[in-house]
């Protein structure tokens, strides 16, 4: 049995952070993917996620109550930037974004995830 993901009892980056990623990732241009409903015009060439492009931030995507049971709604449809996060680093250290980020909503910080050895 694997650790559950701790994204889905988390969700404070969806709550932080300006998503915002180049306007071709929304689904009305050819080849996008990000349903452009939930995206809004930051200049030319970039759009942010509704919600997230000003304080206090909400990802209009975000499902749930943060801190306890969070889920994206449009997770394979997710920008850039959300791909990218990483809640661990390669070497299975947590993102320090992510404890910062919990520590200051008075979650427990992430531990080291033991990353799996070469056969």
């Amino acid at each position: 049995m694997t650790d559950p993901n701790p994204c889905l009892g988390c969700g404070l980056c969806c709550t932080h952070f300006r998503v915002s990623f180049y306007w071709a990732e929304g689904d009305d241009a050819p080849g996008g993917y990000v349903p452009a409903h939930l995206t809004e015009k930051v200049n030319d060439f970039y759009r942010c996620m509704k919600g997230t492009g000003q304080a206090p931030r909400r990802c209009h995507a975000l499902e749930g109550q943060v801190g306890e049971s969070v889920a994206c709604r449009i997770y394979e449809q997710r920008p850039s930037p959300c791909r990218e996060f990483e809640v661990y680093l390669e070497n299975g250290e947590p993102n320090p974004r992510c404890n910062e980020l919990r520590l200051k909503a008075g979650l427990s910080p992430l531990k080291w995830a033991p990353m799996p050895s070469a056969a």
